[in-house]
């Protein structure tokens, strides 16, 4: 507690950025006030819940594979409405140049430590009887998994709170350095501010360079088994993080019930929520190369969200210069690496030496093209 009475931090947003971020600070004895109009009502919500290591650049790959770890060391603690399950990722790979791919991931997984396994056709199709038999292989990186974000968000949010944290609802409406305005007048202050608001982070810092970008997500009836693994086509990256205003990728998780999560889709351009029916069909026809059958199973239904994105597809993690904190623009990987941004963001606010390398995620590096933009 701040010599005014005041907290020593003040959290804006209650997705799992957030409430790992919570979590965190008063882990690391912060008093902390957590403040948000609702508990995981954002892009965390419509989320996968994959936990997945990805390499699209050494800072991803760092920033996933410890987020990934540190679920791992959790999951022991966690509550069996979390449905963690070390399922692993298969990456696809379709023909011999993905294949090509494949072995060169497998080789950078491998060196940063990650398990790592390139898998025959003869074997694929023992580990995954469902998929289509003329694929070239897959790399499987075994101890990614998958978990329940709103169960997983609440679990952080309860154990802040056990350890004294306080959950205030409300729309914030202004941040600086050491206080927020929330929209019916109150005034919060505190030591320091950090904003994880995911999409609406943008709204609470000039120039800060997250923009919404709209995903189309599809669960099935239960169907045990018929998938085992995460499943990702290896095209994947390059559909994530393209420059096109609309994608689309192949990518199906198994859940503990049985059902299957299908996806994925990606929007720049557009903050209409509804579902798009050209988009559902374009999801399916991808899933229907891989998983043949899977166009014949029940969908139970359809949704969407908008995942916070930056132009170079790293979060924003650590201080501006106008002083307020930033944990947000993971876009798709905010589950993932929840708890390695909340002990980067830790580290940082207590001027300790990081775990990571902290120059990739500096909120400020964007300015200057937004301001040129």
């Amino acid at each position: 507690m701040t010599a005014s009475g005041s907290p020593d931090v003040v959290i804006v947003g209650a997705g799992i950025v957030g409430a790992a971020c919570a979590a965190a600070c008063v882990q690391a004895g912060m008093s902390v006030q957590v403040v948000a109009r609702g508990i995981c009502d954002g892009a965390t919500a419509a989320g996968m819940g994959h936990l997945v290591v990805m390499d699209d650049s050494p800072a991803q790959f760092a920033l996933t594979r410890s987020g990934v770890a540190r679920w791992r060391e959790l999951s022991e603690h966690l509550p069996a409405s979390a449905e963690y399950e070390r399922c692993g990722t298969l990456w696809l790979a379709a023909d011999e140049q993905q294949l090509e791919i494949a072995r060169q991931r497998c080789a950078l997984y491998r060196a940063g430590g990650v398990r790592a396994e390139l898998i025959d056709p003869m074997r694929l199709m023992d580990l995954e009887p469902q998929l289509i038999g003329d694929l070239a292989g897959a790399l499987l990186v075994p101890d990614d998994g998958v978990i329940y974000p709103p169960a997983a968000t609440a679990f952080l949010l309860e154990q802040a709170q056990v350890t004294g944290a306080r959950l205030i609802r409300g729309s914030v409406i202004a941040a600086d350095a050491q206080s927020v305005q929330l929209d019916d007048g109150r005034r919060l202050s505190a030591g320091s501010v950090v904003v994880a608001a995911g999409c609406g982070s943008a709204a609470l810092g000039e120039g800060i360079a997250v923009r919404p970008r709209k995903g189309h997500l599809i669960i099935t009836d239960r169907y045990p088994g018929y998938v085992r693994h995460q499943l990702v086509e290896l095209g994947y990256l390059a559909s994530a993080h393209g420059a096109a205003n609309e994608s689309v990728a192949f990518n199906v998780q198994p859940r503990r019930g049985g059902q299957l999560l299908i996806g994925s889709s990606r929007q720049f351009g557009t903050t209409d929520p509804n579902a798009e029916p050209h988009l559902l069909d374009r999801i399916v026809t991808a899933a229907e190369r891989y998983l043949p059958g899977i166009g014949g199973l029940q969908v139970l239904r359809c949704w969407t969200g908008f995942r916070p994105a930056t132009n170079d597809h790293l979060p924003l993690i650590g201080r501006a210069a106008s002083g307020i904190w930033y944990a947000t623009g993971h876009e798709g990987l905010g589950i993932t690496t929840a708890p390695a941004t909340a002990r980067l963001l830790v580290e940082l606010m207590r001027g300790e030496t990081p775990h990571l390398p902290t120059e990739p995620f500096a909120v400020d590096r964007l300015l200057a093209e937004v301001v040129h933009a």
